[in-house]
């Protein structure tokens, strides 16, 4: 058996990269949300900026979680 450690090596740093990057745009989410509730709190300002950061990371993140279940699933080839 013969393992090609090189292509190994780049999926396993592509994963690592892109779970990353969703762990940090899920984080900036619900930095969006934090700053709606303190705004609300507040009762100054207005709480859009806030919820249009938190609904485009969490749709982005939902994209990336149904990417990977049509890449996984094979039925919806």
């Amino acid at each position: 058996m013969h393992l090609d450690w090189s292509a190994l090596g780049k999926v396993a740093t592509v994963s690592v990269g892109a779970t990353v990057a969703l762990v940090v745009v899920f984080a900036l989410g619900v930095l969006g949300l934090s700053q709606v509730g303190a705004v609300r709190a507040r009762g100054s300002g207005s709480p859009a900026p806030g919820l249009a950061q938190a609904g485009l990371c969490f749709l982005a993140c939902a994209a990336v979680v149904a990417y990977g279940i049509y890449l996984i699933v094979p039925q919806f080839h």
